[in-house]
C-alpha cells in the first residue's frame, strides 16, 4: 500500500513557516518522498502498517492548515499517469520504482 499525504499549510508568519518546515522534515525523516510540492508518498507493507503511519501523521499535524491522507494499493498507484509538462529524469515511471519487501 501507499500512503499519500497532501497538505496546504499557511506560511504567513514566522511561526507558520516553522510549523511547515517541521512537518515537512517529519515526513522526510519518516520515509516519505516528495511527489510534488506539498504531496508526499510512503510505501507501507500492509494495511496495519498503513494505519500506523496514518496515526503518526495525525499526531504530528501542524495546528493550522489542511492535511489530507489517502491510502491506495500498489496496483492503483502504479496506474498513475504523468500527463503535464515534459518528461523528467527524476521521475521513476518504470519497473525501477518497484520495491520488494
Amino acid at each position: 500500500m501507499r500512503i499519500i499525504v497532501m497538505f496546504d499549510l499557511p506560511t504567513v508568519t514566522m511561526t507558520d513557516k516553522r510549523e511547515y518546515t517541521l512537518f515537512r522534515k517529519f515526513l522526510l525523516k519518516n520515509g516519505f518522498f516528495m511527489l510534488q510540492q506539498s504531496i508526499y508518498c510512503k510505501l507501507a507493507q500492509n494495511a496495519v502498517a498503513a494505519d500506523s503511519i496514518v496515526e503518526k501523521v495525525k499526531k504530528n499535524k501542524p495546528p493550522a492548515g489542511s492535511v489530507m491522507l489517502l491510502k491506495v494499493t500498489e496496483k492503483q498507484f502504479s496506474k498513475m499517469e504523468y500527463i503535464v509538462g515534459e518528461a523528467s529524469g527524476e521521475i521513476l515511471d518504470t519497473d525501477e520504482r518497484l520495491v520488494i519487501l
